[in-house]
């Protein structure tokens, strides 16, 4: 099965900084092309550090004292230097937060989720800055055809790699929703095929009416000697 990786989602043509880009012109850019973070690049095209939102609204935030009591002495004192600075190499976090292009879509997501980012660099072997992946990249793999789903789920998961009859287990794909019935040798592969096809790229959701031949869910009792 074909898992998509951030090579076939990212963006390639990314907004960049370098660490002397003022404070007002990065400012500007978020503004003027939507965006959430740049990255800040050296001379050489290496990735050194990300600006987002964020730090550009500590400058702001720095004007309630109220607000700026409240955090601890090591956060106040981040949040200050990040205040007071006037271009990228003081505004940006570094070292940043990064993937490579071969990273699993799944695993890009999980990131971003847990780390609340919006979007993650994505930098070469050689640390030079290959592009950026966002969420709104990330649901691209929900844009496959029904058609497309329906025949990597009977060529890869049943034919493949589970040895099951399309005849017998049957696929029908619906807005990304998979209705499977039919029926399967033994009860304790019906989980398998579910998760198995749920696993497929672009899969919203997994209904299942299958039927099985065999329960080899519970040990068989022998006679004994």
């Amino acid at each position: 099965m074909k898992r998509l990786t951030v090579e076939d989602v990212m963006t390639r043509d990314v907004v960049t900084v370098t660490e002397e880009t003022p404070f007002v012109e990065i400012a500007e850019a978020m503004t003027r092309h939507r965006i959430s973070a740049v990255p800040v690049l050296d001379a050489e095209g290496r990735l050194v550090g990300v600006v987002t939102e964020s730090d550009l609204l500590r400058k702001e935030e720095s004007r309630d004292d109220t607000g700026r009591r409240r955090l601890g002495l090591w956060r106040r004192t981040r949040a200050d230097a990040k205040a007071g600075a006037v271009d990228a190499r003081g505004l940006m976090t570094s070292p940043a937060v990064t993937v490579t292009p071969g990273t699993g879509v799944a695993e890009v997501a999980r990131l971003l989720n847990s780390r609340g980012f919006r979007a993650v660099p994505v930098v070469g072997p050689d640390g030079r800055l290959a592009g950026i992946v966002a969420r709104r990249d990330l649901l691209s793999v929900f844009q496959r055809s029904d058609a497309d789903i329906h025949d990597e789920i009977v060529r890869e998961v049943l034919v493949c790699r589970l040895w099951q009859d399309p005849a017998v287990l049957r696929v029908r794909v619906q807005g990304g929703v998979v209705h499977l019935t039919g029926r399967v040798d033994l009860k304790s592969l019906v989980p398998v095929v579910v998760r198995m096809t749920a696993a497929t790229e672009g899969v919203v959701d997994v209904v299942q009416d299958l039927d099985y031949d065999h329960d080899d869910t519970h040990p068989t009792a022998y006679p004994r000697a």
